[in-house]
């Protein structure tokens, strides 16, 4: 099949969401081109290139699904739109902070996680592993051998007395290093 104009594209479009395997095979590989034109312009992000090829495709097939032809765009138009959003979403939510977990914590190590394992989901993990490694290459290089173990409790969940009870210090020199703490990590964001 070979599209030749806006109207054998609708055509062939009615035809796939009706269930036309050919015709919706016919209609992905005459986008494709643009699909990775698209995904060419996000080469330097944080995603691969397949990827990015595969979110523009995801936004093609949503396209498809929800083009409307007498809203007087162009099929092309749309799905280029369509293909583009679907990209920078991806490209969003792989950088927002909203997407790891704030009611908890995230581990620090592997001996503090618990039963918190298989909780996240494999995105927010990624996020967190990145975050993690961030952290626990700042927490090394900024903070004291006591600031270590200090933060590795607190962020735990341990008190300021449970703390203070195992690092044999007072409740005072606990809050005393954990404000020295936030003084040193109060411009890192990960």
């Amino acid at each position: 099949m070979q599209i030749n104009n806006n109207q054998n594209q609708a055509e062939l479009l009615r035809l796939a969401l009706n269930g036309d395997n050919n015709a919706m095979n016919t209609l992905i590989s005459q986008f494709r081109p643009i699909v990775e034109i698209i995904a060419s312009k996000y080469n330097h992000s944080m995603l691969e290139n397949d990827d990015i090829i595969q979110e523009g495709m995801i936004g093609l097939i949503a396209a498809f699904n929800s083009y409307d032809e007498s809203k007087g765009a162009a099929l092309k138009t749309y799905a280029g739109r369509c293909i583009e959003n679907s990209i920078q979403s991806a490209l969003r939510k792989l950088n927002r902070k909203k997407d790891v977990p704030q009611d908890n914590f995230v581990p620090y190590e592997e001996k503090y996680l618990g039963d918190y394992q298989g909780v996240l989901s494999a995105e927010d993990a990624f996020l967190a592993n990145d975050s993690v490694q961030h952290l626990n290459n700042l927490i090394y290089e900024k903070l004291s051998v006591f600031e270590n173990e200090v933060i590795k409790l607190y962020i735990v969940g341990e008190s300021y007395g449970e703390i203070a009870s195992k690092l044999g210090k007072t409740p005072k020199a606990i809050d005393n290093a954990l404000q020295r703490i936030r003084k040193k990590l109060k411009d890192f964001i990960f």
